[in-house]
């Protein structure tokens, strides 16, 4: 995990509450409940972790699928060769990661 810094040519603000410490302290924060967590609960199970790997699988596929589909019908509707199927594509992709992603860290 990486933290952002300020640029060079800009400080903070007066009213600006975050700062390196806070940050610190909030990563330290979520260390230690994420260790207790472990030690409570142990390790997940293979067949939890298979579980979640089909459904981040699902995940990715299904809106890539939609954005497709999507994109196939309105490139046959207007007649504009394979463009929104591209387009759908990419944007089904995109989606399909974005929740992927959330979903693992909610794990």
């Amino acid at each position: 995990m990486t933290a952002e810094r300020p640029s060079a040519g800009r400080s903070r603000g007066v009213g600006d509450t975050s700062t390196d410490s806070d940050r610190l302290a909030a990563a330290a924060r979520r260390h230690h409940r994420r260790r207790a967590d472990w030690d409570r609960d142990g390790e997940r199970s293979v067949g939890r972790n298979l579980a979640l790997i089909g459904a981040l699988g699902w995940l990715v596929v299904l809106p890539a699928l939609g954005g497709l589909a999507l994109g196939r019908w309105l490139d046959g509707t207007l007649g504009t060769g394979v463009t929104f199927a591209a387009a759908g594509l990419l944007l089904g992709v995109s989606l399909g990661f974005w929740l992927a992603w959330r979903r693992m860290h909610e794990e």
